[in-house]
C-alpha cells in the first residue's frame, strides 16, 4: 500500500521541487550541513514512537538511522511563540512575545540563530514559514527565505543551514470535514478526556491521515538530499513546532500540547558530534530553547551569552538538563496565562487565571467539528469528569501530573498527600525560572505595550531594569492562582502597590476568592477608579461575583471602547463569565463597535461570539 500511497499524495513534488541529482558534491569544509525538517501541530504520533495507529515509514526509517528523543518539549503549545524561541534561543515570556501574533520589536543584540551561522560562513535558507511573533525579523536572518528558498544556491563547498517547514498536519486541516482515507475511525484510540463521538473519531483518523501525508513529504525531502549527494555530510533534525492539533492539545500546557517528536540523524562522518549511537533512543530532556545553542555547537560556532538554553550535542555539549519549562499567554482572542515545568516524570503547572476555563471559546479552535461536538456533549451534561474538566470553571490554580502513568494529564495530584513534597519542589523550581527569565508575562499585555512605548525601550530591556518588580509580581500572581481566606491581608497589601501590574493580580485574586467582607469590597471599589483599565476590569469582575451590578456597568462600557485591543478582549471575556441578563445590556455597544473592525481582528472574533450568545434574537 505504501509505495502507491506516496504517488497518490498531491502536491509533494510541487512543494519540494523535482527529486533529481544536480551533481552537487558533498561539502568539503570542516563543518557539517544542518537540515531542520519541521512539521506543524503534531505530537509523537509516529510508528517509531510505538504508535500502532500511525503509518509513518519514512520517519520510522529516519529513527532507525538516528537518535530518537522521548522527552523533547516545545516552550509554548502554539506555533509563533515556539518558533520565536527556536529562532533566538530565548524564552518567549522573557521578551514579551508569548502572546499569539504579538508584534513587539527586539533589541539589536537579540539576533537569530541563522544570523550567527551566517557569520560563521553558513548559507542559511528558510522555506518558507516565518511567523516569529515579533515586529520584524533581523535584517541579516537569512540568505533566502521564501517558497523557493533552497540550499542549492550556496557557493561551492559552503556549509548550509536549511529549514524546511511542512504545513500538512496543521490544525486547519481538521476544519474541512475531510473523509479519512487510510485510518479507520473505529480503530482510533481516544484519550480519556475525549468523549466517544463520531466527530471525534473521524477527526483522529483524518489527523493521522495528514501525518501520513507529511511523512511522505519528509521522505521526498530526504530523497532529494540523497540525490544531491549531501546526505553523508548533513545532520538532519526532524521535529514538530509543538504538540498535537486535536482539540484540547494545541494551546494548552498538557503533554499533548508540548511533547514533540525529535529525531536527529548524524551521518558517519559527523558521528563524533552525536550524543548517542545511531538507532538509539534517549530519555534526555531537551527543550526548544536548547536547539539554537546545539546547532551552534555542531557548527563549532560561539554560543552567545544571552541564549537561555544549553547544547545537547556537538563541541560544546552541556550536562543534561533536569527540567523543561514552557509558557502560555494570550491565544488569539482569549487571555489565559500559565507556566509549567516538566522533569522526567512529573509535570507541574501554575495557572494564574483559574477563573477562566481552559476551554474558552476561540474562533479558530471551534471551527473543528470535534470541538463543537465535545462542547455540545458537555453542555448536555453527558460527559465524564475527565471529559468535563476542559470546559469547567474554575480550573485548578495548580496542577501536578505523573506523566509516566497519566500521559493524558487527567488526574491532578497537587492536593494528594502522597505528592506534597514533589509539588513543593516543582513549585519552587518554577518560581526560580520565572524570576530568572524576568517574566514579562506577569504584565498585562496592554500595560506591557504602554510601558515599552513610554520608556522607548523594548520589552526585553525594560523587564531587565532593576526597578522591574518581578518578585512582587510573582507573589501577587501566585496569590491570584490559589488564594485562600488566610491570604486576604497579603492581597489587600499588594492591592496598594504603586505598580498597576501588581494591583491587577491582587484584584484578580479577589475574582476567585469571593470572601473578604467589607474590606475586600471597599478595596475593589477603590480599584474601579484605577489608572489601569486592566485593573478596573478585574475589580469589576470581582465585584460582579459579589453581587454588584450598577457600579461596574461604566467600567465594562469603557473597556469595550478602550484604544487597546487587548483591553477590549479582556472586557468581552469577562462579560462572557456573567449571567445572560447582565451581559445582554452590552449587546448594542458590542454590535456598534464590531461594525468598525476587520473580520480577522481578535476583538472582533470575541465580539462575534458574544453576540451569538447574548443578542436578543437568540
Amino acid at each position: 500500500m505504501l509505495p502507491s500511497l506516496i504517488t497518490r499524495l498531491p502536491g509533494i513534488l510541487f512543494l519540494l521541487g523535482p527529486v533529481f541529482s544536480l551533481g552537487l558534491q558533498a561539502n568539503e569544509a570542516d563543518r557539517p550541513n544542518i537540515l531542520w525538517l519541521t512539521s506543524e501541530d503534531n505530537g509523537p504520533y509516529l510508528g517509531c514512537y510505538g504508535d500502532p495507529y500511525a503509518i509513518t515509514p519514512h520517519l520510522d526509517r529516519l529513527a532507525e538511522d538516528g537518535i530518537l528523543y522521548t522527552n523533547a518539549f516545545a516552550t509554548s503549545p502554539v506555533c509563533a511563540p515556539a518558533r520565536f524561541t527556536l529562532a533566538t534561543g530565548v524564552y518567549a515570556n522573557s521578551t514579551g512575545t508569548e502572546h499569539m501574533r504579538s508584534k513587539h520589536p527586539l533589541p539589536d543584540n537579540l539576533r537569530f540563530l541563522s544570523s550567527y551561522l551566517r557569520d560563521a560562513g553558513y548559507y542559511c535558507t528558510n522555506n518558507y514559514k516565518e511567523d516569529y511573533n515579533i515586529a520584524r525579523k533581523p535584517a541579516d536572518a537569512w540568505d533566502e527565505s521564501s517558497r523557493d528558498a533552497t540550499y542549492r544556491n550556496r557557493s561551492p563547498d559552503q556549509p548550509f543551514f536549511h529549514v524546511q517547514n511542512f504545513m500538512t498536519s496543521h490544525e486547519s486541516r481538521l476544519h474541512r470535514g475531510t473523509v479519512p482515507e487510510w485510518h479507520d475511525p473505529a480503530n482510533a484510540t481516544l484519550p480519556p478526556h475525549h468523549p466517544d463521538l463520531p466527530e471525534i473519531r473521524e477527526t483522529w483518523a483524518v489527523y493521522y491521515d495528514y501525518i501520513t501525508r507529511m511523512d511522505a513529504e519528509i521522505g521526498a525531502m530526504l530523497a532529494r538530499l540523497e540525490e544531491d549527494g549531501l546526505a553523508e555530510n548533513t545532520i538532519v533534525f526532524y521535529f514538530s513546532d509543538h504538540g498535537g492539533a486535536v482539540p484540547g492539545s494545541k494551546r494548552f500546557l498538557f503533554e499533548s500540547g508540548l511533547r514533540v517528536p525529535l529525531i536527529i540523524r548524524f551521518p558517519e562522518k559527523w558521528g563524533h558530534l552525536a550524543p548517542a549511537a545511531p538507532g538509539s533512543q534517549t530519555e534526555r530532556l531537551v527543550s526548544f530553547v536548547d536547539f539554537p545553542p546545539t546547532v551552534l555547537s555542531l557548527a563549532k560556532a560561539a554560543i552567545p551569552d544571552h541564549m537561555q538554553g544549553q547544547a545537547f550535542a556537538g563541541e560544546f555539549e552541556k550536562e543534561p538538563r533536569n527540567y523543561a519549562f514552557a509558557n502560555r499567554g494570550r491565544m488569539d482572542e482569549r487571555d489565559d496565562r500559565s507556566r509549567t515545568v516538566r522533569d522526567k516524570r512529573f509535570r507541574y503547572t501554575r495557572n494564574w487565571m483559574p477563573f477562566r476555563p481552559w476551554g474558552q471559546h476561540i474562533e479558530f479552535l471551534w471551527r473543528a467539528p470535534a470541538t463543537e461536538a465535545w462542547h455540545r456533549r458537555f453542555l448536555a451534561g453527558e460527559t465524564s469528569p475527565a471529559q468535563s474538566q476542559f470546559f469547567a470553571s474554575p480550573k485548578p490554580g495548580e496542577e501536578l501530573y505523573d506523566c509516566l502513568v497519566d500521559p493524558h494529564n487527567v488526574h491532578n495530584l497537587v492536593n494528594d498527600p502522597a505528592h506534597q513534597a514533589t509539588a513543593a519542589h516543582m513549585r519552587g523550581v518554577l518560581n526560580e525560572w520565572i524570576t530568572y527569565t524576568r517574566d514579562a508575562g506577569l504584565l498585562q499585555e496592554a500595560d506591557m505595550i504602554r510601558r515599552a512605548r513610554k520608556t522607548g525601550h523594548t520589552i526585553y530591556e525594560l523587564v531587565r531594569f532593576p526597578d522591574y518588580p518581578v518578585d512582587k509580581l510573582l507573589e501577587a500572581a501566585n496569590l491570584a492562582s490559589a488564594a485562600t481566606g488566610a491570604d486576604l491581608p497579603d492581597i489587600l497589601r499588594l492591592a496598594g502597590h504603586p505598580d498597576p501590574a501588581v494591583r491587577y493580580w491582587a484584584a484578580s485574586a479577589l475574582i476567585s476568592l469571593e470572601a473578604g467582607g467589607a474590606d475586600a469590597r471597599d478595596l475593589l471599589l477603590q480599584l474601579l477608579d484605577d489608572v489601569s483599565p486592566s485593573v478596573k476590569l478585574a475589580a469589576a469582575e470581582a465585584l460582579y461575583r459579589r453581587g454588584e451590578r450598577e457600579l461596574i456597568v461604566p467600567v465594562y462600557e469603557e473597556g469595550l471602547k478602550d484604544p487597546s485591543e487587548t483591553v477590549r478582549i479582556q472586557a468581552a471575556s469577562s462579560l462572557e463569565m456573567t449571567a445572560p441578563e447582565f451581559a445582554k445590556a452590552f449587546v448594542d455597544l458590542v454590535r456598534e463597535s464590531l461594525a468598525g473592525r476587520g473580520r480577522r481582528d481578535y476583538d472582533a472574533r470575541a465580539w462575534r461570539h458574544f453576540l451569538r450568545r447574548f443578542s436578543s434574537s437568540n
